[in-house]
């Protein structure tokens, strides 16, 4: 790693830097510079020395080089959410991609070229005027890049896949500064890396995927019941995924009833189950019938399903998770639904010091697990489950309350000699070592990162060291 430079020395080469970078440069004193350096998740509060927001890959290029030269602690903001805080760095180069958001759609080959800076919702919104979806994730604020470097469940992941398994190609600024295409035939150790490797391996400014026919309408599944009904509930979605069709999708979580005009009033702050999901079958009038494991257990609260554009329902929960609340989620993957996850989800529901948390319970398998461990960086696709603890709250007071409501949660789904693994887009604060996520992939993915990162400039993440790094050193 290079020495970084001194104040006046980095002053100096970041006014060279300016004459070839055509995006903004932004440092502490400039205007703009407390808005850009602020994230999604509100307890991070981190000063960069440098922001750069690049509008092209060559920008990209000249950020990479510089932070390497300078021997700056780089980090790399996508489009939007990350819970970890690892898009900004305390007094390192931030680069921010956001303004890379273009998204081109090929409707003849069925693929979209998308920047590294868009959004779910930058992808549907362009995908959707030929019917056509890429399969992402459920709330259209995410950022496509970090969500899809790392594995990137949604709605579609049990009929197509992950995120992951569903890029064709992608451009790759890698730590030398070098511009590398990866692809099943071109760079293809890298290919594998990034597809839920996380950013370990560089900055990715383009995405190709592969896309399919969904929409423009879908019937989404979102029905609310009292938490006295947890427990009947659970038990009839875990009968209702011993035979669910691929095209149906159902995530059950815990939570308390909102204050809103769609649920009884008298049970607003009540503990609640719902489910949120979407079936994409010919016949909407037959979903009631696919769901009905479920729907036969209780008589729902509020049941918001129904006919919906598919953007509708990516954008569904988007202001559950707005900019600037207090986010800390970890998840667990576990073998199987049983009744001693529901005790546990039930129990943490009921004892959550914000209203705003949940428990979610994530069904997986399908199309992910067709293929092998070891087809792609991502490992965890042989477990049919995922529990998430999501911590939200609003008042800084609480940071403790919450994330320990949240750890403990997590510790006591851990001691189950069911749950395993950890899945990198719900990462705490990126605190489990990145073995937890990685499995048996995780020494090629040391042998990748040796090759493209033997300096460990991409470290701000769950980190895979290249052989040789020793943290503070030279490699």
């Amino acid at each position: 790693m290079s020495q970084r430079l001194d104040d006046s020395e980095l002053t100096e080469r970041i006014d060279d830097l300016r004459a070839a970078f055509r995006g903004e440069i932004l440092r502490p004193d400039d205007e703009g510079y407390e808005e850009v350096r602020s994230v999604w998740n509100g307890m991070i509060d981190r000063r960069p020395a440098v922001i750069t927001r690049a509008t092209g890959t060559a920008d990209v290029v000249a950020a990479v080089d510089f932070a390497r030269e300078a021997g700056l602690e780089l980090s790399i903001h996508g489009g939007g959410h990350n819970a970890a805080g690892n898009a900004v760095t305390d007094g390192g180069l931030m680069l921010d991609l956001s303004p890379m958001n273009g998204v081109f759609v090929d409707p003849a080959a069925r693929t979209a070229w998308v920047g590294g800076g868009a959004t779910l919702g930058d992808i549907d919104s362009e995908t959707q005027l030929f019917d056509l979806a890429a399969p992402l994730g459920v709330v259209s604020e995410t950022g496509v890049a970090g969500l899809t470097l790392n594995g990137g469940y949604g709605h579609l992941s049990r009929e197509f896949g992950l995120a992951a398994d569903n890029v064709v190609s992608a451009q790759v600024v890698t730590a030398d500064g070098a511009v590398r295409i990866a692809s099943e035939d071109t760079n293809e150790d890298l290919f594998w890396a990034i597809r839920g490797g996380g950013g370990n391996f560089g900055v990715v400014t383009a995405f190709q995927f592969r896309l399919h026919d969904i929409g423009p309408e879908v019937y989404g599944f979102f029905p609310w019941f009292h938490g006295d009904d947890a427990r009947s509930v659970l038990e009839g979605f875990r009968e209702w995924t011993e035979d669910a069709p691929r095209h149906a999708s159902a995530i059950p979580f815990v939570a308390h009833v909102p204050e809103l005009e769609e649920f009884p009033e008298a049970a607003w702050g009540e503990p609640a189950v719902a489910l949120l999901g979407a079936y994409r079958g010919d016949d909407f009038s037959q979903a009631p019938v696919v769901y009905e494991p479920i729907l036969e257990r209780a008589t729902p609260l509020a049941d918001l399903s129904g006919p919906m554009n598919f953007v509708d329902l990516q954008s569904m929960l988007d202001e559950d998770y707005p900019d600037g609340m207090r986010y800390y989620w970890k998840s667990i993957f576990v073998a199987e639904a049983s009744d001693e996850v529901f005790d546990i989800m039930v129990e943490y529901n009921e004892s959550a010091p914000s209203d705003l948390s949940t428990v979610d319970l994530w069904h997986l398998g399908g199309a992910v697990a067709d293929r092998p461990q070891d087809a792609t960086a991502f490992y965890h696709r042989d477990k049919p489950f995922m529990v998430t603890f999501e911590a939200n709250w609003e008042d800084p007071e609480d940071d403790d309350a919450n994330i320990e409501w949240a750890r403990e949660g997590f510790a006591a789904l851990e001691s189950l000699d069911i749950a395993s693994g950890r899945y990198g887009n719900f990462p705490g604060f990126a605190d489990d070592p990145a073995t937890m996520l990685f499995g048996d992939n995780y020494e090629r993915l040391v042998d990748v990162k040796t090759e493209y990162d033997p300096e460990n400039l991409f470290r701000l993440n769950q980190n895979i060291a290249p052989r040789g790094w020793e943290e503070g050193g030279d490699s």
